[in-house]
């Protein structure tokens, strides 16, 4: 986790998962094999049919914002690599020379979340869990998040952290290990009005 700049216009000085918005990038294809985890049942049509790009979206921000690769794990090599359809992207570049591939087989769909109307700033985020110890790489970000490391589940709590971000992470926990696998549906977290209404089962 990392804390946002206290000069931020949107949750200042608030820690937060790596994360960002998808950028055109984003849509061409990272050059590795892109095999996915397939989304719980209940998941809505346009998260399915665009859960590669998220994927992407998700491997690059969280390189960029802590320095780390989620990659296959040591041994595996570079499997999978198509030089021909490589993206441009500087993070497949960053798994190129690291001779890992990245971990889209390790992503698994946690939840979705649509901030209230009422919010001056809106989001509507789709939110992955991995294994840490597919991370890679020395944890330094690009500056946007500050106060960056590691925090034990006991501690995360005790930080000052957005309600979304508190309530992904107990979906996270109540998911299991990555291995084990899960038959869980991957939450929706909406907020109507002054109320926060969390749906297990993303809708339409």
């Amino acid at each position: 986790m990392g804390r946002r700049n206290r000069a931020s216009r949107f949750m200042p000085g608030v820690y937060v998962f790596p994360g960002g918005r998808v950028e055109r990038a984003d849509a061409r294809p990272s050059g590795f094999t892109e095999t996915m985890i397939s989304p719980p049942e209940g998941t809505d049509n346009a998260t399915r049919r665009h859960l590669t790009l998220f994927a992407r979206a998700a491997l690059r921000e969280t390189f960029e914002e802590t320095g780390l690769l989620v990659a296959e794990r040591p041994g595996s090599g570079p499997a999978g690599i198509d030089s021909a359809a490589a993206g441009p992207a500087e993070v497949w570049r960053a798994f190129r020379h690291a001779g890992r591939a990245p971990a889209f087989s390790a992503l698994a769909l946690v939840a979705r979340a649509v901030t209230p109307t009422r919010s001056p700033i809106r989001f509507h985020t789709r939110f992955f869990r991995a294994d840490g110890q597919a991370a890679y790489g020395n944890l330094v970000g690009d500056g946007e998040l500050e106060d960056l490391r590691w925090v034990p589940v006991e501690e995360a709590g005790l930080l000052p952290i957005a309600e979304v971000t508190a309530l992904v992470l107990r979906e996270a926990l109540a998911h299991g290990s990555t291995e084990s696998g899960t038959t869980r549906p991957a939450a929706l977290f909406r907020w109507v009005g002054a109320r926060e209404r969390p749906r297990h089962a993303l809708g339409p």
